[in-house]
């Protein structure tokens, strides 16, 4: 295995120029991967420090040879409590590509992606038990009603639901071109590719517990960025995105923003730029990865 083929890094350029890098300051890649925006941050480091969080035990390949890079193992729900470890309680920038690797998606056993056959399993850390196989098996229809309509934002989630039940009765769903088969009856015509990305996406979510990490990881970045420290997030889909922009926005998930007896925003961050940023036409015509996901920044105050 090797960097090239794991994952191609995206929005590269915005995701470190958003960093503000400080050559001596320390920061914080939460989703080293194939280790694309690892090495354009060591690039820029001079004294400082980074460390480099993945819970998948196949980014250890890529590891970078360089006295100025850490790895870490490890979910980054947890990545204050294992930054504490090496002593560190307050960093410079934290950086976060909330997608899914190009090297997950195209090894088959992991049955990620439509494409390709292969179990049911979706487990982005390999030593979690729970997997797609057993959601779509043992899960309650109101359960699967509801990840399929919030995570995967299918239209036709309770019917979909409804026979996953019904199906599972008399077979068990086993693998993901088994599950695409019985999904083609509810895709609408011309969209089964969509809808099937739709599907498989909110299992992922599920699976992996993506929405529950991203809610922690976002409220210990207050704790860990020191005044000014910037916090800069790619996300690939609008439930991710919605939540990082509230939190940017308003110090929280969900409700209005409060203020001050002076009218002032009670905010710990502070948004760097107003919207989001996206990917320029040549990037995304060399990497269609980049057409869906949308960089946020934000300084701590």
């Amino acid at each position: 295995m090797t960097v090239q083929n794991y994952h191609i890094p995206v929005m590269l350029g915005p995701c470190i120029e958003a960093l503000a890098i400080d050559p001596n300051g320390i920061y914080v890649d939460l989703t080293f991967g194939g280790g694309g925006h690892a090495r354009e941050i060591l690039k820029h480091l001079q004294g400082g420090h980074l460390y480099g969080f993945d819970q998948d035990s196949d980014a250890e390949a890529n590891i970078p040879e360089d006295a100025h890079f850490t790895f870490i193992q490890a979910n980054f729900r947890d990545f204050k409590k294992y930054l504490r470890l090496y002593s560190v309680s307050k960093v410079d920038g934290i950086l976060a590509d909330l997608g899914i690797s190009s090297h997950q998606i195209d090894e088959p056993q992991r049955g990620f992606s439509t494409r390709f056959e292969g179990e049911l399993d979706m487990r982005m850390s390999q030593s979690s038990s729970l997997t797609a196989k057993e959601i779509l098996n043992t899960y309650e229809e109101s359960s699967l009603h509801k990840i399929f309509g919030i995570y995967g934002e299918v239209k036709n989630a309770k019917t979909l639901a409804q026979s996953v039940v019904a199906e599972r009765a008399l077979q068990a769903f086993t693998t993901t071109e088994g599950f695409k088969q019985f999904l083609k009856r509810f895709a609408p015509r011309g969209k089964e590719f969509k809808y099937f990305a739709q599907v498989f996406q909110a299992l992922r979510i599920e699976v992996n517990d993506e929405m529950g990490a991203l809610e922690e990881m976002l409220l210990q970045t207050v704790e860990v960025l020191k005044p000014e420290g910037r916090l800069v997030i790619m996300s690939y889909h609008s439930l991710e995105d919605r939540l990082v922009k509230n939190f940017i926005n308003k110090g929280k998930f969900q409700g209005e923003v409060e203020k001050d007896f002076f009218g002032n925003l009670i905010r710990p961050l502070e948004p760097v730029s107003r919207k989001a940023i996206t990917a320029g036409i040549e990037e995304i015509e060399k990497n269609s990865r980049a057409r869906s996901a949308k960089l946020r920044i934000a300084k701590k105050l």
